[in-house]
């Protein structure tokens, strides 16, 4: 089997930051698994189904690397998604992952939206380790298969940093698991 060259997930582009210290880089993550979900406050379906989903994820993977972060893509009603809306919104909602406010583009359009082509929210996005883009999705998926692409991301083996030696089953920053070299 040969390794897969996957995309690049395009790095976030984001005005401000909740639920986390100091900004969140893609880069910065490289090495764990990323759930990446963006969402509006006022989106039935994320408010109703995405959002909830989220928190299970959450729960069910707590005790891996899987990194969970939310992104505010507001494409539609800007005056009432405000920052300030967001953060009251957050704690109503007892939202606790890391949450970026999408970047506000030429249009209507946010960066990281348009970046990564997403269609509406809720949307979501499975970043492997070695930064890879391997799910996109528009809307919300079901329980089982959003699990499952996760826990097969997560038993994916963390890539060599650079410099280090490897055990010669990585190529090009992709690592493959042993018996399965092309």
């Amino acid at each position: 089997m040969s390794i897969q060259h996957l995309p690049l997930a395009p790095e976030l582009a984001v005005s401000d930051w909740f639920n986390t210290p100091s900004p969140i880089t893609l880069e910065g993550l490289r090495g764990k698994v990323v759930y990446l979900h963006s969402f509006q406050l006022l989106c039935p379906g994320c408010v109703a189904e995405s959002l909830p989903q989220v928190k299970r994820i959450e729960r069910l993977f707590a005790n891996t690397d899987l990194k969970v972060i939310g992104l505010h893509t507001v494409f539609e009603h800007h005056a009432a998604m405000t920052p300030v809306t967001l953060k009251a919104f957050i704690h109503e909602y007892r939202l606790t992952s890391p949450i970026g406010v999408d970047q506000a583009g030429d249009g209507d359009v946010p960066v990281t939206m348009a970046r990564y082509g997403l269609r509406g929210t809720p949307s979501s996005v499975l970043i492997g380790r070695d930064g890879t883009i391997l799910h996109h999705a528009f809307g919300v998926e079901d329980d089982m298969a959003v699990g499952a692409r996760i826990a097969m991301a997560l038993a994916q083996p963390v890539p060599a940093a650079a410099g280090e030696v490897s055990d010669g089953n990585c190529a090009d920053g992709r690592c493959a698991l042993p018996g399965t070299e092309a």
